[in-house]
């Protein structure tokens, strides 16, 4: 028996009206390839909407999907509609829940951008070993002292739009929310209180007299413990795979992102997007929401 399922098309402001007539071609397709399709239920007027359907496997409707070939500026989930709303929510941090990476920021102050901000993109893009490169970058930071950290935080560290209103909403909605980062607790703590998450766990620099020391406590906290962070999670709270929700950029956030039940890239490097069930490449982190069925009306604003 072939389980019901939902396409939801989610726009951002750059799509305009024409969402709506892009619904009405893709639910006419997805009934030409033998789904039996409901009427489109829009959780946002002329922004989201859900296209429910059965008698088509995911394959198939996939396809149909890629022949649409959807213009820029629409993002879209294909998933099974059971378990669509999600009881445990993992967030990667930096580029992801923030719109800067911590330690290249760190790194400026240092003397260092350049050279650090190299080593991070090709971690992220998974060409080079996570812990590795995670003690390269962070040796490049001996010396910088404490209140660096604080000046970053508070001068370049600023909330991807729709963070505080997708963990708010899920929040109230009895999820249990999670900022799991490669990244710095001195700033994970404070995202944490600032977004709304009930925990974070990160690694932690070392300081001796003032200053950073170039070394971080070990473990690192790199793609396995996202990986573990999520499975203890999920155990703990006697929950499904079907129930979790994950999301990230990087490759360090893959396998974190292919053990929830949704996995999400966000805006994110190739290796990672080709790992998700489903990629946000246009809109802010509220079209999570709506992957989720949440209509506007029930978001809670920061």
């Amino acid at each position: 028996m072939i389980q019901k399922s939902v396409l939801t098309l989610v726009a951002d402001h750059t799509a305009g009206s024409t969402i709506r007539n892009i619904a009405e071609d893709l639910a006419a397709a997805l009934k030409r390839a033998g789904a039996r399709c409901d009427a489109p239920d829009w959780l946002a007027a002329d922004q989201a909407v859900d296209i429910a359907f059965s008698g088509l496997e995911t394959k198939a409707a996939n396809a149909c999907v890629r022949d649409a070939d959807l213009p820029a500026g629409i993002d879209y989930c294909l998933q099974p509609l059971a378990d669509r709303r999600k009881k445990l929510f993992l967030a990667d941090m930096d580029s992801t829940i923030i719109t800067v990476e911590c330690i290249d920021e760190l790194a400026d102050f240092a003397g260092f951008r350049e050279e650090v901000s190299a080593i991070t993109e090709r971690a992220m893009n998974g060409e080079l070993e996570f812990n590795e490169a995670f003690r390269a970058r962070v040796a490049m930071l001996k010396g910088l002292k404490e209140e660096a950290l604080q000046r970053v935080f508070d001068e370049r560290v600023r909330l991807t739009p729709g963070a505080a209103t997708l963990v708010r909403t899920m929040r109230a909605n009895g999820v249990y929310t999670a900022l799991v980062s490669g990244g710095f607790t001195f700033f994970t703590n404070r995202v944490r209180d600032e977004v709304g998450f009930h925990m974070d766990m990160s690694n932690e620099l070392l300081f001796e007299g003032g200053a950073l020391t170039g070394i971080a406590a070990e473990p690192i906290l790199n793609s396995t413990a996202k990986l573990n962070t999520l499975e203890a999670l999920r155990h703990e709270k006697n929950l499904r795979r079907e129930e979790t929700l994950a999301i990230g950029d990087g490759a360090n956030d893959i396998p974190m992102i292919e053990a929830a039940g949704l996995g999400v890239a966000f805006h994110a490097k190739e290796k990672a997007a080709a790992a998700a069930d489903a990629n946000i490449r246009y809109g802010d982190l509220t079209t999570l929401l709506y992957f989720q069925g949440y209509r506007r009306e029930e978001f809670v604003e920061a």
